[in-house]
Parts: C-alpha cells; sequence; structure tokens
C-alpha cells in the first residue's frame, strides 16, 4: 500500500493564508459542494478537472492552488492529476470534514434538485444495500452471496489501494454530475 504524497496545509494553517494569493478549489459533488464549501471556495468536481486544466494551470500561475474534497482522498487524486499536468497544487489535510471540527465556518450554496448525500454515505448505503441484497437472495439461491462476497472484496481491495470504484461509478450518476452551465460558473471564477 502506497500512501499519499501530495503536501497538503491543515485547515489552520490554510485558515491563516491571505486569501488573496490563493484559490481554493473543491473537487466534490456539486450536492456536496452546495450543502457546505470553505468560503470563496470554486467547485470544480473531480471529474471535471481535465475539463477545466487549461483555467486552471492559468489560475495556478499567479496563485497558490489548494484543493479540497470531504475527508482528502479525492482532493489527493486531483492534486496528483494536476501534477501530472505540470500543475502545482496543495491538500487540505482531512478535508471539509477537519475544516468544520476546527471550528471554522463553511458556505452554502443554492443547489437545484433535490438533497444528495455526500458520497462517502452514498457508497456506504450501496454496499450496504448490495450485501443485504446478496444474503437475502442467497436463502432461495446460494449462488447469489457471490454478490456479498464481491462487494466484501471490493471493500477490502478499497481499504488497500486507498481508491474507491463504486464511488466512481456513483460518480457518474445523473445528481452527481454538475450542470453544464456550473461548469461554465467555475470558468469564469478560475479567469477572474
Amino acid at each position: 500500500m502506497t500512501e499519499s504524497t501530495t503536501p497538503t496545509l491543515t485547515p489552520a494553517e490554510l485558515n491563516a493564508r491571505d486569501a488573496v494569493g490563493t484559490l481554493v478549489v473543491d473537487v466534490r459533488a456539486p450536492a456536496e459542494y452546495a450543502a457546505g464549501h470553505l468560503p470563496g471556495a470554486i467547485s470544480v468536481p473531480l471529474d471535471a478537472l481535465e475539463t477545466l486544466l487549461p483555467e486552471l494551470r492559468e489560475a495556478a500561475a499567479g496563485r497558490d492552488l489548494i484543493v479540497v474534497c470531504a475527508a482528502g482522498q479525492r482532493s489527493a487524486t486531483a492534486c496528483a492529476r494536476l501534477a501530472a499536468a505540470g500543475v502545482t497544487a496543495v491538500g487540505v489535510a482531512g478535508g471539509t470534514h477537519a475544516w468544520r471540527a476546527a471550528g471554522l465556518p463553511l458556505d452554502t450554496a443554492p443547489h437545484s434538485g433535490r438533497a444528495v448525500w455526500a458520497m462517502d454515505r452514498q457508497v456506504r448505503f450501496a454496499a450496504g444495500a448490495l450485501v443485504l441484497l446478496g444474503l437475502a437472495t442467497g436463502v432461495r439461491s446460494p449462488r447469489a452471496r457471490l454478490l456479498s462476497a464481491g462487494v466484501a472484496s471490493g471493500l477490502v481491495y478499497s481499504g488497500l489501494s486507498n481508491t474507491c470504484g463504486m464511488a466512481a461509478v456513483l460518480g457518474k450518476l445523473p445528481f452527481n454530475r454538475p450542470q453544464p452551465t456550473a461548469l461554465d460558473s467555475a470558468r469564469r471564477a478560475l479567469r477572474g
């Protein structure tokens, strides 16, 4: 297992920084961002990172680029992708969870549509539901228990590799994807 080598700031270190020279990019799903994000953060979902790479590169040339997610995994992935594209970025240790735990303020944004759970909650629900389905149908058909075994194997792999295939799949669902106008808004904010 390889630990992340992405440089990080603690919430206190980020909070003490000059906001003028710092650009904070939130790579969570749009609904997660709307529910609570660091003040001044721009929403650029992880799946849209490559789409906005030219704007991110330009913005990072003049300011320090800070990337945040819920707990740190997605921001580490984003920082690695940015580094591969020649853009220097720093993550926030513990993400918005650590920011909130430090007693620092979060802003909210309007979100069209119904409330969407945070990605980690979606993963826990989907994994649990699939395990229960495999066990329940396994009463009539023992082979159905393979579904539970498959989910368990995926969770073990997720823990060992520090990645989450289920989150990647769930991130493709319509309610976890940004609206096209949201990317236009992010593009304008990055250029501004």
